[in-house]
């Protein structure tokens, strides 16, 4: 059943990028470039080697858990717009930890850092899943402010308090007791563990337990919900400071497993590339594994089509926005072709 429902979601998602790549290559051939020497050149820049396919591998890590931060809380109706900013604050909260507790041993800092990484996503979360509890303000505006907030904290503290004797622009470089183990004398480290995990667990919590019963059917019908005894207000905090935790663990594993300290702006938007990924695969857990790893052959083929082509980095963004267009008119154009020919 699991063999026959991942066959559907690759040939599913497979002629979606087959679409998008047809549609980019318009656009790579209105730059005067050739669609077919450049996209060999993006498929060998990441399968033709080892060292390329790792390097698909550690970009696929931080958007893969700023996807599941945003599928979690869209099964009882929330929309996480904030993973950006969350991601940010575990960032800082566990960079806090690598400085402050640099002398303790690897098996005790690292935790030590997860556990205020996730902290520190999960408390960003809480305001805007606490106002939507009570109906005050909608999540998907109080998060968007927020991941404006975040990134001027970041930067605050690195210019501040934390930067390096060296450099104005980052901290120190982390102890090697605070860096994520890395495997196979790859850039691949630790964090592609915590979102395989992850995965699973969400696959598990939704399908084969009582609260994901209930969280869909919050998802569902609130009122009904509601009329079931839900609680529908703890469910919702909880549930949104959970997926906080998720995106704040993701900033804890970027400055820990690839960067090794913090910078201001380390993050490229990984927080709305999840919500993009999320929302691509509808919030299942087998799409999401899918669609991160497509994209993250399109960021990491796209570093070396700047390099072979001189392509400008927003022509590759524009693929990602053909993929999303065509997820979304998959479901809109058989109902505009039908109303055509009524």
């Amino acid at each position: 059943m699991l063999h026959h429902k991942f066959f559907q979601h690759a040939v599913r998602y497979g002629l979606t990028i087959l679409l998008a790549l047809l549609l980019f290559a318009g656009i790579l051939l209105i730059t005067g470039n050739k669609p077919i020497p450049s996209y060999r050149d993006l498929f060998s820049a990441t399968f033709g080697s080892a060292y390329g396919f790792s390097e698909v591998i550690v970009a696929m890590i931080p958007i893969l858990l700023t996807a599941l931060a945003v599928a979690l809380p869209s099964r009882i109706g929330m929309i996480n717009v904030g993973g950006e900013g969350q991601l940010y604050l575990g960032a800082i909260f566990a960079t806090f930890a690598a400085l402050a507790f640099k002398d303790l041993p690897g098996w005790l800092v690292l935790p030590i850092m997860g556990l205020l990484g996730i902290l520190g996503g999960a408390l960003w979360a809480f305001l805007p899943a606490f106002f939507r509890s009570i109906g005050l303000v909608n999540e998907t505006i109080t998060t968007l402010l927020m991941n404006m907030i975040a990134p001027k904290i970041a930067g605050l503290l690195v210019f501040g308090y934390w930067h390096s004797p060296r450099e104005t622009n980052m901290t120190p470089n982390f102890v090697d007791a605070a860096r994520l183990p890395t495997f196979f004398g790859t850039r691949i480290h630790l964090g592609i563990v915590f979102g395989l995990v992850l995965l699973v667990l969400f696959w598990f919590v939704m399908k084969k337990t009582r609260w994901g019963l209930e969280m869909r059917s919050i998802g569902g019908n609130v009122q009904a919900a509601r009329r079931n005894g839900i609680p529908i207000a703890p469910y919702m905090i909880i549930v949104f400071c959970i997926s906080g935790g998720i995106a704040g663990l993701a900033g804890m594993a970027q400055v820990s497993g690839f960067y090794g300290l913090l910078i201001p702006n380390f993050s490229p938007g990984y927080g709305y590339m999840g919500f993009l990924i999320s929302w691509l695969a509808g919030g299942d857990p087998l799409g999401i594994l899918l669609m991160a790893f497509v994209v993250s052959i399109i960021l990491t083929g796209g570093n070396m089509l700047q390099i072979t082509i001189g392509l400008p980095y927003a022509v590759i963004n524009l693929l990602l926005a053909f993929t999303l267009f065509v997820v979304l008119a998959k479901p809109v154009l058989p109902k505009l072709l039908k109303r055509k020919t009524a």
